[in-house]
Formats: C-alpha cells, sequence, structure tokens
C-alpha cells in the first residue's frame, strides 16, 4: 500500500463520519414541532458530536470494536451526568447510587409531561435528559451499524423511523424541506460508507462504476416523487363532528373512543378555583336510553339573566352547602356547551346568547361557541354526611321516567351481576358504593383498544353486556354499564359528558394554581339521584378520577372537608390521568390485608433487574456458542473452511492478530511458536484447508471425516489455555469474534493495552 492511500483512508473515515452526524441532525429537528427549541438541541448535537469524535479517534489507534464501543458509551455516561446529574455525582462527572436512583425519577417524570403535554412542550429538564440521552444511544448505535458493521442502509432504516416519531405524536402538514434534507443526509451516508471501503482491484471498478451514480439517480426519483406526487394523492376526509375545524369539540353522542384515541391533544381549558379540589367540568348530560343509544337531554334552555336559570338546590335544611367560585378560561375547545362544575347557581362573563337548563344545571348556546371564552362560575355542594346519604333513598320529586326507563330487550346479565355484586347492601348508597368499588377493582383494566378489537365500541345494551364480560374498555363503557346496572337496581340514572379535573401547571392568578385541561380528558360518568340531596355523580372508570365517598359525621365537621371525599362532587387529585384516587382507611386495610407492612420493600423489582442484567450479559456467550456449534458440525460434514475459521475466531476471541495478509502455513507456525499449539493438531487442520484451497479435484477427494472438526476443537482448547484467566473470562463472555471478522482491518491487530 502506498503512503497515500492511509491518508486517503483516513479522509473517507471522516467524510462518513461528518455523514452521520449530518444524518443524525436531520433525524432530530422534527422533534423541534413536539418540543420548543432550547439549550437541549444544542446539548444533544453536541453530544453527537462528541461520540462521533470518540469513535473516529478510537479507531485511528486501531482499537477493537467493542473498545470503541465502550469508550463511546463511556463518553455519553459522563456528558449525561455531568449536564443533568451532576449534583448527585463524584466530581460532578463519576456516576454514584444516588446518581443511579434519580434516573428513573428523571424518566417518570419526562413520560408523564409526554403522557399529559400538549405539543410544543416546554423543554424542562426531566424531558431534555431523556431526548438527549436517547440521541446519544442513537449516535452510538448508528455509528456502529455503519462503521463497524458496514450495514448503512440499516441505519437508514433506523434514522428514518426515529425521525417519524415527532409526526405520529403531533400529526403536521409535511415539512416537505425537512424531509429532503434527510433523504439527501441518507443518500450521502450511503455513498460516503462505499467510498471509505478499501480501493477494489480495478477489474471491479470497471464492474461497479456505474454502482453509485444508479442508486444517487433512484434516490433522487424517490425524493422527487415523495414531494411532488403524495401531495397530489386523495387525503382523507375529517369525520364530521369529531372535533376537528377551529379547535376540538365535544361528541356528546358518547363516539369518545374516537376522539380519545386521537394523536393529537392540545389544552383545551384552563381552570381555577377556590374550591379545596379541582372539580369535574361537566358539558351536558344523558338520560334517555332508546335502542341501545344514549340520547343527550333536549331540555328548554333559560336566559343566564333570568331568576330561573338554575333554580333552587333540591336538599333538605339539614344537608350543609359550600359554596366555591370557579374561573374557567376557554384555550381551544370550539363546543355549544360551556363545561361547568356541578352544581352551578350562577354564572358571569360569557359572551353572546347563552342559557342555562334548570334540571340538569348545564349551559348552552344555539348560536354562538365557547371559543375564546372566559367565564365565572359559583357552585353549591351539598355536603351531606355519610348518615344522611345512606338513609336516603334514590328516587325523589325530580326523577324523570327517562332516567329509570330500560330496553324490553336488555340482557339479562347485565341485571344479574347488579345484584350479585351488591347482595350484600342494606341501602341504596351501599349499593352504590359496591358496584364503584367493584368496577375500579383488579378485575377490570382501561383500554382504548380492546373495544374496537371485541367489537363493542359503543354505549349499548349489547356492548355493555360485552364489556361486562371481557372487562377492558375506557369512561364510555364503565359510565354506561353503571348507569344500566343502577337502573336494574330500580335507581335513576344519568351520564354526564365533560372533562376531568385539569393538571397543575406553574402559573398562579390571585393566589389561585392554574390547572390545564387536555383534549384526552374529555371524560363521561355516571350520576344517581337521591331524595334531599340531587344527582350524585359516581367514578367507576377503573384508573381514572377519584371515587366518591362520604366521612361519617364524627369524623367531618366544620367546612374544611374536602368535596372530594365529602359531599356530591367527585374531583381528582390533579397529578396523573391514571391516580387511582383516596381511599379510606377501612377499605385501605382491607386492601392490604392483614399482617402487611405499608413500609415493606418490594424484593421483586431488584430481582428483576439483576435478572434482565445477567440474560443481557450472556447474550454474546450464547450467540458465540451456537456460532461455534454449527462451524463445527459444517467441519464433521467435511467443511475445511469451517475448520479452518473456528480456529481463526477463537484466536481473535484471546486478542490473537489474524491478519489478511498472512498465509494459513505461517498463521499456524506462529499458533505452534507463540501460543503453544500442539503442531499436531494445527497441521491436521492446515492440511485440509491447503488441500481445498489448491486441490483441482474439489473437497470431497481429500475428505478427512471429523478429523479436521475434532483438531480445530483441541486447537480451541489450547489457545483459551494459553491466556491468562481474566483474558480466557472476557473471550467467554465478549467474544470479540462476534464483530471482528477474520482478515478484516481490526483482526489484523491486537488490542492496545495500557502500559
Amino acid at each position: 500500500m502506498s503512503s497515500g492511500e492511509p491518508a486517503r483512508a483516513r479522509g473517507g473515515e471522516r467524510l462518513l463520519t461528518f455523514s452521520i452526524l449530518a444524518a443524525l441532525v436531520a433525524a432530530l429537528l422534527p422533534v423541534v414541532r413536539v418540543i420548543e427549541p432550547g439549550w437541549w438541541l444544542l446539548a444533544a448535537l453536541m453530544l453527537a458530536a462528541l461520540v462521533l469524535a470518540a469513535g473516529y479517534t478510537a479507531r485511528l489507534y486501531r482499537l477493537p470494536a467493542v473498545a470503541v464501543t465502550l469508550i463511546e458509551m463511556a463518553l455519553w455516561t459522563v456528558f449525561l451526568t455531568f449536564v443533568f446529574l451532576r449534583d448527585t455525582a463524584l466530581l460532578w462527572v463519576i456516576p454514584t447510587l444516588d446518581t443511579l436512583r434519580s434516573v428513573p425519577v428523571v424518566v417518570e417524570a419526562a413520560m408523564q409531561e409526554i403522557q399529559l403535554g400538549a405539543a410544543p412542550l416546554e423543554p424542562t429538564l426531566p424531558l431534555a435528559f431523556v431526548v438527549v440521552g436517547a440521541m446519544g444511544l442513537l449516535t452510538i448505535i448508528v455509528d456502529h451499524v455503519v462503521v463497524t458493521a458496514r450495514m448503512p442502509l440499516l441505519a437508514a432504516v433506523g434514522i428514518v423511523t426515529v425521525s417519524l416519531i415527532p409526526a405520529i405524536a403531533a400529526p403536521a402538514a409535511v415539512d416537505v424541506i425537512g424531509f429532503v434534507f434527510l433523504a439527501v443526509t441518507i443518500l450521502f451516508l450511503i455513498r460516503s460508507e462505499t467510498r471509505s471501503r478499501e480501493k477494489p482491484l480495478e477489474r471491479e471498478e470497471e464492474r461497479t462504476a456505474g454502482v453509485p451514480a444508479t442508486a444517487l439517480g433512484i434516490g433522487a426519483v424517490a425524493v422527487l416523487v415523495a414531494v411532488v406526487v403524495t401531495p397530489a394523492l386523495p387525503q382523507p376526509s375529517a369525520r364530521p363532528g369529531a372535533g376537528l375545524g377551529p379547535g376540538p369539540g365535544i361528541d356528546a353522542t358518547l363516539q369518545l373512543g374516537d376522539d380519545l384515541r386521537r394523536p393529537q391533544e392540545v389544552e383545551v381549558i384552563r381552570v381555577r378555583t377556590d374550591s379545596p379540589s379541582v372539580p369535574y367540568l361537566r358539558a351536558t348530560t344523558l338520560s334517555r336510553f332508546e335502542g341501545g343509544v344514549w340520547e343527550p337531554d333536549r331540555a328548554q334552555t333559560v336566559s343566564l339573566e333570568s331568576e330561573r336559570a338554575f333554580g333552587e338546590i333540591d336538599h333538605t335544611e339539614d344537608i350543609r352547602i359550600s359554596e366555591y367560585t370557579t374561573k374557567v378560561d376557554v384555550v381551544n375547545l370550539d363546543s355549544p356547551w360551556a363545561p361547568v362544575p356541578y352544581p352551578a347557581v350562577g354564572i358571569t362573563g360569557l359572551r353572546g346568547l347563552w342559557g342555562a337548563v334548570p334540571y340538569n344545571r348545564t349551559v348552552a348556546t344555539t348560536s354562538d361557541s365557547t371559543m375564546g371564552q372566559s367565564y365565572e362560575v359559583t357552585t353549591a355542594y351539598p355536603r351531606p354526611t355519610l348518615e344522611q346519604v345512606r338513609a336516603a333513598t334514590s328516587v325523589g320529586s325530580q326523577v324523570r321516567d327517562e332516567t329509570t326507563e330500560l330496553p324490553a330487550d336488555i340482557p339479562p346479565l347485565i341485571g344479574e351481576l347488579a345484584a350479585q355484586v351488591t347482595a350484600g347492601a342494606t341501602t341504596d348508597y351501599d349499593k352504590l358504593t359496591l358496584l364503584q368499588r367493584w368496577f375500579r377493582g383488579v378485575e377490570f383494566t382501561y383500554s382504548l383498544d380492546a373495544p374496537v378489537e371485541e367489537g363493542f365500541d359503543g354505549s349499548g345494551a349489547e356492548a355493555v353486556a360485552r364489556f361486562l364480560e371481557v372487562r377492558e374498555g375506557y369512561c364510555v363503557h364503565f359510565a354506561s354499564a353503571f348507569a344500566l346496572m343502577a337502573r336494574t337496581l330500580n335507581m335513576p340514572s344519568r351520564i354526564v359528558v365533560g372533562y376531568l379535573p385539569g393538571t397543575p401547571t406553574t402559573e398562579s392568578i390571585d393566589g389561585q394554581p392554574v390547572y390545564s385541561v387536555l383534549s384526552s380528558q374529555l371524560h363521561a360518568w355516571p350520576e344517581v339521584y337521591f331524595a334531599g340531596i340531587g344527582w350524585i355523580p359516581f367514578e367507576p372508570t377503573s384508573g381514572l378520577g377519584t371515587p366518591t365517598l362520604f366521612s361519617a359525621s364524627s369524623t367531618a365537621p366544620g367546612e374544611t372537608t374536602d368535596p372530594g371525599t365529602v359531599g356530591s362532587q367527585p374531583t381528582a387529585t390533579p397529578s396523573l390521568p391514571a391516580d387511582a384516587g383516596r381511599i379510606d382507611a377501612e377499605e385501605q386495610q382491607a386492601a392490604d390485608g392483614p399482617g402487611t407492612s405499608r413500609d415493606a420493600v418490594d424484593p421483586l423489582p431488584l430481582v428483576g433487574i439483576v435478572t434482565g442484567v445477567l440474560v443481557l450479559l450472556s447474550v454474546p456467550l450464547v450467540v458465540r456458542e451456537l456460532r461455534r456449534r454449527q462451524l463445527d458440525a459444517a467441519a464433521r460434514t467435511g467443511d475445511a473452511a469451517a475448520a479452518w475459521q473456528s480456529v481463526q475466531e477463537a484466536a481473535i476471541d484471546v486478542a490473537i492478530p489474524v491478519p489478511a495478509s498472512e498465509t494459513p502455513r505461517a498463521f499456524a507456525r506462529r499458533l505452534v511458536e507463540e501460543h503453544g499449539v500442539e503442531a499436531s493438531d494445527i497441521e491436521t487442520v492446515l492440511t485440509a484447508i491447503e488441500r481445498v484451497s489448491y486441490s483441482k479435484a474439489g473437497t470431497r477427494s481429500y475428505w478427512m471425516g471429523d478429523a479436521a472438526a475434532v483438531a480445530a476443537a483441541a486447537v480451541r482448547a489450547s489457545l483459551l489455555a494459553s491466556v491468562p484467566p481474566s483474558r480466557r473470562i472476557l473471550a467467554l463472555a465478549a467474544p470479540r469474534s462476534l464483530i471482528i471478522r477474520p482478515g478484516s482491518v481490526y483482526a489484523g491487530s491486537a488490542p492496545v493495552r495500557a502500559r
């Protein structure tokens, strides 16, 4: 090789490294659509550049691929520790046990922000940690796949897949410029990898001269088709009433599954209140159950200026009433119903022609919209004690026939299960509490997919019966099942459509924290009427909101009681949407069981982690053993090349150079003289490979039975015995031959060791 060839090779490696960085940048840019640009972007680019530079430098010293990857992983760990977790690290860069413990907490916080947030997300520290860390891992993987494994097409598939994730999370118009940039960088990566390879023979150059031009031509045509032709294709139309247009809407037909499954979620409302807990916001109610479908109430509205707009609270004099004020700011909601807490007794600030429905205390319009509205709602919560609600019966003067009617062909399973679950209760409230606890128990699971897959994505009687069999569904199924089961127990019920309580933001106005309500928090829940108290909402949906519970008079005196546990308005602790809610001490003790300790450490997660690590560490050993057995099996059938390759790979595993320029006889002599291999064993394998390589008669003319395979196994054992125990363990646990092939540039030299 001339002196200019190494320089050209290094130039090709530099170009390849730069092309990898360009492709990674193209994959990272779409993320700015879902996360606001900031310092995290610079940190991600810096980490990618440092990892690639470290890999390039390590390869200049001809270090094995395993060492290169370990160096890159070490740099990745130090960078993340210094930038994000240095307060828990030793000398700001060396991770400690506290550092490792903080990682799951940070990742969990980031996942919560991703789950609850709406694009573009604020670049918080947890979110930046996950994005920057993922960018570093992607860089290490792509660098190994392209430079070591020489599989640029596989790396290109991974890069394109990563670039599509933001588009899936936050659908938007196609970014033509970004797509073209990504396509160009992918083509540049493939071309750079081709140029970085060793110079082929002249006859091969003549044969493959047109390949790069052909590949670039195909790539250019693909980009042209994607940019020019694809936008001209027919686009899918939007489903009427699904909330598309100026902003998300509210589907009062209980077809909420389609809206909840939409991948994009946005902030629809901001709420602040002087109530101890953030209330649910109701839009409308559904009382009639006709033809297997719940129908929205069609009561006449009364002008908000009228004294009859909301009417009086239907309660007895001994029921305490607590009054609160809630401020609602509509951010992005186009609906004829104004979301309000229950029970509303007054509302101010709405622009346009709005009216109230006294029967269900909802607010609606026929000509205006909630978009951009800001209004204030006054509510008066009935606050009965546990004794009062147990003494009340589920009937009253305001009950309409439509809240008790059931279809004639209702599946018997609904009534049978209602009677079975409530068999041990003597009061109406206790029966409903048992139903609520049953739905929120371990037998039911919240799922948006199961109803579609099982064919019961609806709220009719047949869908409810199927849901009670499968026991997986979302809020519509839980609410509809609860309401129908209550009616089979002769209790008037209805369904409410609205929003779950919001999640807290960092803002505060007049000393009141501001809560954000997302489009994904659209919800449905049942209500049951009690004489002297009014409509009491329940929360049967597993994993969402907070169950309705009441406290005894001896434990809930005064006005400081949380209306989420005492009173008729269930509220959720505004943290995670999967909050299981608060349970009283008696329920918690029953759930825990006798003799359990709430502070006991569960060893299962630690055992799982240790098992996972051991399994991961054993993967190279298992793969290498399978590879060895495959070569041995081939050698026993007379394949001399398999026996010889088995010896070469064993030498690579114990860090013995296997250069392509060395003849088999010279290599065999070196194994005997320098590494103590038995001459007779290596001579048997050598004879087999030389006969196959130089004879014109073919391999079967000199078939040696399984002698070559037996001799190759003896040579492998001898090579392992010739190295120190530490090197032997490393050869078994992390065999270099899995990523370094005989005759490659990395197989021609031993790993560099510190001196």
